[in-house]
């Protein structure tokens, strides 16, 4: 059941973990695990309005598969030596690889969202495994690239290309996107 208030001429809805697997169906039990850290976060980092959510949600749920993933698959030697991302150190690659529910990748984002959160992501860059840092993460990288303006206009397009550098897998994206437009009742 979804616990519906009006907020902002739209009907605001509860992030629960019911709505969170009608967003990601094969979610399962990850939608408890990780329902109170991403509502926190949301809610720290202005990601408020039905609109908000569901842009939010549906990157989520395409970086993280479903939730499944904290840490990125690859081995994160592609990034090594990549003084775009700050990676300057040998074992920089693998050490920075993407973690979080949107996939911080590399030593220079991880400094400057460690900074932001008031957390050592230098020494401790596991912590954005775990949801609360997970979640955080995807929530600073969001506010850091001012997506929520982007969100309130429905750019889905531009929120992709400034999440993933292009336009890889939007024909997903876009399928989370209109499963979370509907759970939060748009």
């Amino acid at each position: 059941m979804h616990c519906l208030t009006e907020q902002g001429g739209e009907r605001a809805v509860k992030l629960t973990p019911q709505v969170l697997r009608e967003i990601m169906p094969f979610a399962g039990s990850r939608a408890e695990r990780f329902c109170e850290a991403l509502e926190m976060t949301m809610a720290e980092f202005s990601i408020i309005s039905p609109r908000r959510k569901a842009a939010f949600l549906a990157q989520i749920a395409l970086e993280s598969g479903e939730l499944r993933y904290t840490l990125e698959l690859a081995s994160g030697d592609a990034y090594e030596g990549r003084k775009d991302l700050g990676n300057t150190e040998p074992g920089d690659g693998r050490r920075f690889k993407g973690r979080g529910l949107l996939q911080i990748t590399g030593r220079a984002n991880y400094e400057k969202c460690g900074k932001a959160l008031g957390l050592d992501l230098i020494s401790h860059p596991e912590l954005l495994e775990e949801p609360p840092a997970a979640a955080r993460s995807a929530g600073w990288y969001w506010a850091s690239r001012n997506l929520n303006q982007y969100a309130d206009e429905d750019r889905f397009g531009a929120i992709t290309r400034l999440i993933n550098g292009g336009y890889n897998h939007l024909d997903e994206r876009i399928r989370y996107w209109l499963r979370a437009r509907r759970a939060f009742g748009l």
